[in-house]
């Protein structure tokens, strides 16, 4: 991740632009009187809401919007035996301790 330092009365100035360089994936360092004082970053995917994290591989051509034809229900539900389900969970999660 590249850096730039910027002073508080630069960054008042420029902060759009200073934006646009954390936009870009830039960290931006804020000084005063060349003492660093602050730190402008990116956002973690990991910290936005899903639906932002989707808009956001969208814009970056990472995925493609889902289209409104290929949204199809989920079948039903495999009907299983009374209890089974309950079983093959504990089961796995026994399996998953050791």
């Amino acid at each position: 991740m590249q850096t730039t330092s910027v002073g508080i009365r630069e960054a008042k100035i420029h902060l759009s632009k200073l934006l646009n360089l954390v936009k870009q994936g830039r960290e931006v360092i804020v000084t005063d009187r060349g003492r660093p004082v602050g730190k402008i970053t990116p956002i973690g995917m990991e910290s936005l809401p899903l639906p932002a994290r989707i808009k956001r591989l969208e814009a970056q051509g990472v995925v493609e919007p889902l289209s409104t034809r290929a949204r199809r229900r989920l079948p039903p539900p495999i009907p299983l035996p009374q209890d089974m389900a309950q079983r093959f969970l504990a089961e796995d999660r026994k399996d998953a301790k050791r």
